[in-house]
């Protein structure tokens, strides 16, 4: 008797194609049977495939229905199980094999689909829903707030009066797909003007309106108008190419000029607005943390997502929080060093860091940051575990490039990595007193190397003298804690 996977299908035979780029990568498809077969001893499966490359395809059948691209037709747990005789992880792989899980619940087959689906690697996301017309829920003005009070006049979906809506349909109710239809309509000015402002915002430190929250009447007028309307213009007509409009502002000459380097200039424009220098500013929180990681070399610039990331976080700091308790323990692996994107927040309960570099708390929506100056940001860059680790991990780098015993050149080093330019006479003789004075300080027993070196994950090769290790790490904090080093020019 044979069995032909044509006959079975839940839907008509198709076409698996394969983009090129992905033409030499693995790929694998599954297809399930649209109703259970009971075979018998000698029976047969056919399957008929056509492809040009035929002898690269390879060709596995499997009694189980939870066979998942990518993964064991069993789960790990179930397999350990047998093996090890567990009498119930044996009625599992028995029933996963029969297909009798078909005749449990309704409710249990929607949940298994859901999580077949999540492991595969996405899952449904509720978009819209298409009610009856007697359905659709009334909205109408509230008296004076009362939301009891139904009897105002009736409010249907719509673009704001003042706007222009000639793209809207007026026949029908309107819905969500009509609403992000006017958002990018070419009557709409808005969306185009406001994204680009944020976007110079970015690489200028002020957009060119500077309140960002507000394009209207009670915002600011545009330092220069026709740029804002040229910007968001070829913005719209590119098709709203985002990559397109970051590199047209970051080749532009104005963005390419020396920061505040005139003292005439700064006088007459101390805001910066005119863009005739660029505007010095502080790096973001988040980029605090990530560009001391860049220069000691402990960066971890991976970007494929995955879980939250937790830097290491004073012990008892949740201590406040209660309903419930919370437990914090740092990441202790290689991921400690990803990206400040993905940190964890807690949110109104900033990490230290985070909240002495002004992050926002996340109860709101805030559409721009204020920056300040406070002595905790100094006191963040010094005794910060990840900033220690950091400053070792640099010290590393620039024991192992410079010549033993020549202070000069390794300060110098550590400048050129750090901030890109060669230290000024004053400072290059300040940090070799510095230096050392460090020495004397450890060779004196006054401080003590193993605890310094310690700190954080990171770990010092073995071959390096450990008290010259940990005296070059201390110049390397003050160098990571430099002015220059947070701002960005």
């Amino acid at each position: 008797k044979k069995f032909s996977i044509n006959d079975s299908w839940t839907s008509a035979p198709g076409r698996l194609e394969i983009p090129r780029d992905l033409a030499k990568q693995k790929q694998t498809g599954v297809f399930s049977l649209k109703s259970k077969v009971t075979t018998q001893p000698g029976d047969v499966l056919v399957a008929r495939f056509e492809s040009a490359d035929i002898a690269r395809l390879r060709i596995s059948a499997t009694p189980f229905l939870e066979s998942i691209p990518g993964e064991p037709v069993l789960p790990v747990d179930v397999l350990a199980g047998i093996k090890s005789g567990n009498v119930s992880h044996l009625k599992a792989a028995y029933h996963l094999s029969t297909g009798s899980l078909e005749k449990l619940s309704k409710t249990f087959k929607i949940l298994r689909s859901r999580l077949r689906e999540t492991k595969a690697g996405w899952s449904r996301s509720l978009t819209t829903v298409v009610r009856p017309k007697k359905d659709w829920r009334v909205s109408r003005v509230l008296s004076r707030g009362d939301w009891q009070d139904d009897k105002g006049p009736v409010v249907e979906p719509a673009v704001f009066g003042f706007l222009p809506s000639e793209s809207v349909p007026k026949d029908r109710r309107l819905n969500r797909l009509d609403l992000a239809n006017w958002i990018v309509a070419d009557e709409n000015p808005l969306t185009a003007r406001h994204f680009v402002n944020r976007t110079w915002r970015q690489f200028f430190g002020s957009g060119l309106s500077n309140v960002l929250a507000d394009l209207g009447a009670q915002g600011e007028w545009p330092s220069h108008p026709k740029l804002l309307d040229w910007l968001a213009a070829d913005f719209r007509e590119n098709n709203w190419d985002v990559k397109r409009i970051i590199k047209l502002m970051v080749t532009s000459e104005a963005y390419q000029r020396e920061a505040a380097t005139n003292a005439e200039i700064t006088k007459r424009d101390p805001g910066y607005r005119l863009h005739a220098q660029q505007a010095p500013r502080r790096l973001d929180a988040e980029f605090v943390r990530d560009n001391a990681l860049a220069i000691s070399g402990l960066l971890n610039t991976e970007i494929t997502g995955g879980p939250s990331i937790k830097p290491y976080q004073p012990e008892g700091y949740y201590n406040a929080i209660n309903f419930p308790r919370r437990r914090y323990s740092s990441t202790r692996d290689e991921r400690q060093y990803r990206r400040g994107v993905y940190m964890h927040w807690q949110r109104t309960f900033l990490h230290p860091m985070l909240a002495n570099f002004d992050a926002p708390n996340r109860a709101e929506c805030s559409v721009d940051r204020l920056q300040a100056n406070s002595p905790q940001q100094a006191l963040t860059l010094l005794n910060d575990p990840s900033y220690t680790e950091a400053a070792r991990a640099f010290a590393v780098r620039l024991l192992s490039d410079s010549k033993q015993g020549d202070d000069a050149a390794l300060i110098k080093a550590g400048y050129l990595q750090a901030i890109a330019r060669e230290p000024r006479e004053d400072e290059l003789k300040s940090l070799t007193e510095f230096l050392a004075k460090q020495r004397e300080n450890i060779a004196s027993g006054k401080d003590n190397p193993d605890k310094l070196l310690k700190i954080g994950l990171y770990r010092a090769p073995s071959n390096l003298d450990k008290k010259e290790l940990a005296a070059v790490t201390q110049l390397c904090r003050v160098i990571l804690n430099l002015h220059e080093t947070i701002t960005r020019y």
